[in-house]
């Protein structure tokens, strides 16, 4: 495995890391400015994968691997997705560590159709950021050879991003019922 890939599972540790340790320096310990601190150093994590990967395919001149396509995802998934898996992860902190605060909401029909769609439009987000950045290394890089893979990757991402979309926009036509409990 390449450093690109180990710095790319180092960095997702560190962001739950710095997720857990945010929630508990600010619910247990009591600590609200050092949790949001802590909290708050997670896009210092992307700023070293994105230094990183940058480098290695433009300064090292090195021959681009699924690792360096997966980074720019990964780059966009966070940088889009960030703020509201924090939100996931603290709502399920108060509600179930903490017993504080409403349990976290399911939602049906309409709400879960809106809802899926937000974060639809997110990973087109995601896939603008990362794959301009993908776009842009090629580019940089000028050896089409040299970037093939990213150019692969970015591809498959275009398809994964519009079948999203399509499947959130399904929801509203199928839209998602509440379980009932059918007892006879």
């Amino acid at each position: 495995m390449s450093f690109i890939a180990y710095l790319i599972i180092a960095v997702e540790i560190g962001f739950w890391v710095f997720i857990a340790a945010g929630l508990v320096t600010r619910y247990l310990l009591g600590r609200k400015r050092l949790g949001l601190l802590l909290l708050a150093m997670t896009p210092v994590l992307d700023l070293t994968l994105l230094i990183a990967t940058t480098y290695d395919i433009l300064a090292n001149d090195a021959t681009a691997t699924a690792a360096h396509g997966i980074a720019a995802i990964y780059l966009g998934v966070s940088l889009t997705f960030g703020k509201r898996m924090i939100r996931w992860a603290d709502e399920r902190f108060r509600y179930h560590i903490m017993k504080k605060g409403p349990k976290p909401v399911k939602r049906y029909g309409f709400e879960h159709a809106r809802y899926e769609l937000s974060g639809s439009l997110l990973h087109v987000l995601a896939w603008v950021l990362g794959g301009g950045y993908l776009f842009l290394l090629i580019r940089l890089a000028g050896n089409p050879e040299q970037t093939e893979t990213l150019l692969q990757i970015l591809k498959v991402w275009t398809l994964v991003a519009a079948i999203d979309v399509v499947l959130s926009l399904s929801y509203f036509i199928w839209p998602r019922k509440a379980k009932t409990d059918s007892a006879h």
